[in-house]
């Protein structure tokens, strides 16, 4: 480190040198006067015998460059590529809490409704995020960045998922008639829907296989762990295993929004430099309060001959689900977590109560919520 090299070898553990000097196993009881190492990049008289007096110029500056460590927490670098309408607004509010309480670096982004890039957009990504001050968080809506195939340091990827008929319900009615926030929030977000648009049937949407309610518009979840590749937007088989290699080997924890408590609880206990207290912070009743102002009004639940299309139309997406779904709940049992069973379901349920309705819209209609995280979070 100090770029100190010493010529001759003592056999020994580091953990036994200085603590009575125990040789390791197979080696002979060192002599008594052990021959002097020579010092390779010392004072000029490189040829004396080293010892710590000799060595005394370096004291000094060793213990000041000592004094000035600071021990990053493993990992020090974080990304949260958080999936629309699955409970990224509730993490991202607690995060900015927790940020202010534990000291690390929350990273944001300006940009909130680009979720493919090109690789020139990827490569500037990839470098303003690993050039941020560690350690760090950083949150987007963006699809899997593999940070290796730039030559960048690959981060350590959380995310949560829900199930994706839900999903696409809830944001469908969000669009259309916002939250209990106000009366005029879907206004804002939507002002040029028509009206035609804005009151149609859920169900004519799909049996009649409009735009909004079939692919590739319905193949949203999955490209969010497959990545940047042309073929991760195609729904297929391709995609679908390329999102769970990415799952197992780059993400520590995808959790599933119906078990939230239990994903803030594995989040403690993996990253508790960053999710310390998050799950009495989220329980805390004043929290609570403001985030049931996010839930969607105006659901209706479509009729079984839709449920039916859909799920035919999301079949990749409920297989990915339901992977990510029993590792979860591996995960949760490894730690002693009670979990359902991992088999799935025949069907998927429709509708299941979630702990938190949160207002991420789909793709590239997502708006920019870091002002309304700042209004709550000036409160």
């Amino acid at each position: 480190m100090w770029g100190v090299r010493f010529q001759g070898s003592f056999p020994y553990s580091a953990s036994t040198r200085g603590a009575g000097l125990n040789p390791q196993p197979g080696h002979s009881t060192p002599s008594p006067n052990p021959p002097p190492l020579t010092c390779l990049f010392c004072p000029p008289s490189t040829s004396a015998p080293f010892t710590l007096h000799a060595a005394s110029w370096l004291l000094p500056s060793l213990l000041n460059a000592a004094s000035q460590l600071i021990v990053l927490p493993f990992p020090s670098q974080v990304v949260y590529n958080r999936v629309g309408k699955c409970g990224s607004r509730t993490v991202v509010l607690l995060l900015r809490i927790l940020s202010e309480r534990h000291g690390f670096n929350l990273v944001t982004s300006d940009i909130h409704n680009k979720t493919r890039l090109t690789k020139n957009e990827q490569m500037e990504l990839i470098k303003n995020i690993s050039t941020a001050e560690q350690p760090y968080l950083f949150t987007r809506h963006v699809h899997f960045l593999n940070f290796s195939r730039f030559g960048g340091e690959q981060p350590v990827y959380i995310n949560i998922i829900r199930d994706p008929a839900n999903r696409f319900l809830s944001n469908y009615f969000f669009r259309r008639f916002g939250d209990w926030r106000g009366e005029q929030n879907h206004m804002i977000r939507t002002p040029s829907m028509r009206q035609e648009e804005r009151y149609l049937d859920i169900n004519i949407c799909i049996l009649e296989n409009y735009p909004e309610c079939s692919n590739p518009r319905l193949f949203y979840i999955i490209p969010y762990f497959c990545g940047q590749h042309p073929r991760c937007r195609e729904p297929g088989e391709w995609a679908l295993e390329r999102a769970k290699l990415n799952v197992n080997e780059n993400f520590l924890l995808v959790g599933i929004l119906e078990e939230l408590e239990d994903v803030l609880l594995l989040l403690e206990r993996f990253l508790p430099h960053y999710f310390k207290d998050v799950l009495s912070i989220y329980k805390n009743p004043e929290h609570r309060k403001l985030g049931n102002l996010t839930v969607t009004v105006k659901k209706t639940v479509p009729s079984p001959e839709a449920i039916q299309i859909l799920y035919q139309r999301m079949r990749y997406e409920y297989e990915f689900y339901y992977y990510v779904k029993e590792q979860f709940h591996l995960l949760k049992r490894k730690f002693g977590l009670k979990s359902h069973s991992s088999e799935p379901p025949p069907k998927p349920e429709f509708f299941i109560p979630s702990p938190l309705e949160t207002e991420e819209p789909i793709d590239d209609e997502e708006q920019d919520d870091e002002k309304w995280l700042e209004d709550i979070y000036k409160r």
